[in-house]
């Protein structure tokens, strides 16, 4: 009877054990998207006389008080048409409505691809910036944005993968007829980013790079290598991606004051 008992101990605590395991095992990627993508944006052109009247052109995410915009700075157009009322908007859905915001640039940070934009209007969620220090090689993250565009309407994407390096943002082996002013500079000033082996397409722009259990902010996806040139982004993606760390978010939100 004594020796049943144990066994039935053993078992009742070995049971315990598989069940705690299976809910620490459990992803927390779900939860963590849902509370991300109320925060994610599309980014673009808004002009009223226009068909269409918004033009996308990348992707956002909300930090700061809630007013504050991230994207890539190459995102931003150079020029818009003020005579017919062009202004760099957000784009979101809030339940069943799309909705649009105006938007200004604030700051700039042409070096590290980053610009800061500040919406007009109620606040929006924000997310926290992470830890870039803890950022590892093997570590799994995700990322939210919109990859094609509004083609699919404003519905956020979620891609994940580790970062396979951290690299510098220079790739050393160019034909020297590729080798412009603007890469020598970052040739003369490399700074690391993070290469990811999740595929991200040419809408992610800007999308926020974040750990799938906390939803923190370590990185911006920046650029993608595409095989066969733009034209075939979508149909022959590479499948390797990078990341601006967020720290270079945290010293320009800084450096002008917006936090």
């Amino acid at each position: 009877m004594k020796k049943n008992s144990y066994t039935f101990c053993y078992i009742v605590c070995w049971l315990g054990l598989l069940f705690s395991c299976r809910l620490y095992a459990e992803p927390k990627l779900p939860f963590t998207v849902a509370k991300i993508k109320p925060s994610i944006v599309a980014v673009g052109t808004f002009m009223p006389a226009r068909n269409p009247r918004a033009v996308f052109l990348g992707t956002g995410f909300v930090v700061g008080d809630g007013s504050l915009i991230v994207t890539n700075a190459h995102v931003i157009p150079s020029r818009l048409d003020d005579l017919h009322l062009e202004q760099v908007s957000a784009f979101y859905r809030k339940g069943d409505v799309d909705k649009v915001i105006a938007t200004t640039v604030v700051a700039v940070d042409k070096a590290h691809d980053l610009a800061i934009l500040k919406i007009s209007g109620a606040a929006l969620p924000p997310l926290r910036l992470g830890d870039v220090a803890s950022v590892q090689e093997g570590q799994l993250y995700a990322f939210t944005g919109f990859p094609i565009g509004m083609i699919l309407g404003l519905y956020p994407v979620t891609h994940r993968g580790i970062v396979s390096a951290i690299t510098p943002s220079v790739i050393p082996m160019l034909p020297s007829e590729q080798l412009d002013v603007k890469m020598l500079r970052k040739l003369a000033a490399p700074f690391n980013v993070f290469q990811l082996d999740a595929t991200a397409y040419p809408g992610n722009s800007g999308s926020p790079l974040y750990n799938p259990d906390t939803g923190e902010v370590v990185g911006v996806i920046n650029k993608v290598f595409i095989q066969e040139g733009k034209e075939h982004a979508l149909s022959n993606p590479s499948g390797i991606s990078y990341a601006i760390p967020a720290d270079y978010v945290i010293k320009l939100l800084k450096d002008k004051n917006l936090r």
